[in-house]
């Protein structure tokens, strides 16, 4: 089976999301990967290094420059007709093409995916993670979405890919780019973050919020997230946002400060290899996960915390 990969970049470096999928697309058969955007030599060739990885087909166009969805996919679309399976990983760029792609096959998708079965299975979360469930597609060509946290990372060297040009030539149809607000951040990215120092409604405001959760994080060198309850509130930006509706990640270390852990927080934050959780009720269904819990008055813990950790 050949598989095709999305890599997703900034223009100059592959994304770390791009790399788990390239794990799980190397348990289905041989690896090529798809680079689409303007000037992107660089990525092209950085994606050959990675481990794994046969074959780079680069799309290079200044048309290509905003990764619009409807460019990507018909570009996507062409390439699988010598291959069996798009693969792309469960981002916020991903989800959005790959239902195009899937659409223009006339196949089904195949969401969320955690794990590659040898029988040609694959196993997806339901029910906001309560479930596992296990599926198959009888279609000709599969498109799958890949769940990051649930695959290791490639090794970004070790790979002799070759890289060939191919057709970047789209149609946007009746879509157009008309600017972009990219939020920029000393702090670690939430999806490769080791630390993740997370704050929930019972902060009270964005003022505490960020008074008491920002200073946690610099001296840990941690992301910060945020519930969506928090979010909705208007506490912290929605990139902030970890759940089922946000960012799914799974850091070595996360906190969970006044977050009372409902389902949807849950499916994006359980995978963390050790949880603590701040909250003053005991009963809160985030001591359920938690591996630490302090039961408590945030206002007095998180500042002390703060103030004894070293500079």
């Amino acid at each position: 089976m050949k598989t095709l990969v999305l890599v997703e970049h900034d223009g100059s470096i592959v994304k770390d999301p791009t790399l788990p999928a390239v794990t799980a697309a190397s348990q289905m058969g041989e690896v090529h990967l798809l680079v689409i955007g303007s000037n992107v030599g660089a990525v092209a060739e950085a994606a050959a290094k990675i481990a794994g990885v046969g074959k780079v087909h680069v799309a290079d166009a200044p048309g290509l420059e905003h990764h619009m969805a409807e460019a990507l996919a018909p570009i996507a679309v062409r390439l699988m007709a010598d291959h069996d399976a798009f693969v792309v990983p469960s981002t916020t760029t991903g989800r959005n093409v790959a239902p195009r792609v899937a659409a223009l096959l006339d196949v089904m998708q195949l969401s969320d995916i955690t794990s590659v079965e040898s029988d040609g299975s694959f196993t997806r979360p339901i029910y906001a993670g309560n479930a596992i469930a296990t599926v198959r597609s009888k279609d000709a060509k599969l498109v799958v979405t890949v769940r990051g946290t649930a695959f290791e990372k490639a090794a970004t060297e070790g790979g002799s890919g070759t890289i060939e040009a191919v057709d970047g030539s789209g149609d946007l149809g009746k879509s157009k780019f008309v600017s972009a607000e990219i939020a920029k951040s000393e702090r670690p990215e939430l999806t490769s973050a080791k630390i993740i120092v997370s704050g929930g409604r019972a902060l009270g405001s964005s003022e505490q919020f960020h008074g008491l959760i920002d200073p946690l994080a610099d001296k840990l060198g941690a992301g910060v997230g945020a519930s969506r309850a928090a979010v909705d509130a208007g506490y912290a930006p929605n990139d902030y946002q970890v759940g089922q509706t946000g960012k799914i990640v799974a850091p070595e270390v996360y906190l969970a400060i006044g977050i009372s852990g409902a389902i949807q927080h849950l499916a994006g934050m359980k995978d963390s290899k050790v949880i603590i959780a701040i909250n003053k009720d005991e009963d809160a269904p985030i001591f359920q996960v938690a591996d630490i819990g302090l039961v408590g008055d945030l206002f007095k813990i998180v500042p002390e915390l703060t103030q004894k950790l070293p500079a």
